[in-house]
């Protein structure tokens, strides 16, 4: 058994980790059987999370201990509002996404509740709070498009999320934010400790959700 701190908050929520990283979503995303319009739904709803996704990763930039964290985490700063916005923007566009739609789009229940749970792990925790959620939100995806990485799918707009989530630097940002959280986690009191797993675990619950609300109009 590992002794990695995110080890044991992973394995703490293996069957909603499980129900993360396969999902049928991640699944027939990497098949290229996905419906046009679920996915189309999904990104409208990852790009509504990406401002609060950056403010905390902001946050996690100013409060990192060395030059060399500062580097990794500008260095991903970078990818996320230069390579996944033009994705973003190339995706939208195939998919005829309305302009409201981009800009200000009705939010799914998960994105807002997603929204507001990376903002409280910013302003009212400190470094591992943040990582707490930063962590598994990053950690799923590399897990799932690592998976569907062996076998792409002909949908280029497709393969190319997955290609990003699944590329060696990605992974290797990955295994960064984790050694960060096992590192200060540490010297974590009782208490925060297990604030930083009821964090975990509520981002892991969420990107469940998150998966679901991408078919949220078929009929049950």
């Amino acid at each position: 058994m590992s002794d990695r701190l995110t080890a044991t908050l992973r394995d703490g929520v293996e069957d909603e980790w499980r129900a993360a990283t396969d999902h049928r979503f991640t699944r027939e995303l990497g098949a290229g059987t996905l419906d046009g319009d679920a996915f189309a739904r999904y990104v409208v709803q990852d790009y509504a999370v990406v401002e609060e996704l950056t403010a905390a990763f902001a946050v996690a930039l100013a409060d990192a201990p060395s030059a060399d964290a500062r580097r990794r985490y500008v260095a991903f700063l970078d990818t996320l509002t230069d390579a996944e916005n033009d994705f973003f923007e190339r995706a939208f566009d195939a998919h005829d996404v309305p302009e409201r739609d981009r800009t200000d789009p009705d939010l799914a229940e998960p994105t807002a509740a997603f929204r507001d749970l990376l903002g409280r792990a910013r302003r009212e925790g400190g470094y591992a709070e943040t990582l707490a959620v930063l962590v598994p939100a990053e950690w799923v995806y590399l897990a799932w498009a690592s998976r569907e990485a062996t076998d792409r799918p002909a949908d280029p707009l497709f393969d190319e999320w997955i290609e990003l989530h699944a590329a060696p630097p990605f992974a290797s940002f990955v295994d960064f934010l984790r050694s960060e959280l096992d590192r200060v986690g540490a010297s974590l009191s009782p208490r925060r400790r297990e604030r930083v797993a009821e964090l975990f675990d509520r981002t892991v619950s969420l990107e469940v959700a998150f998966f679901d609300a991408a078919y949220a109009t078929e009929e049950i």
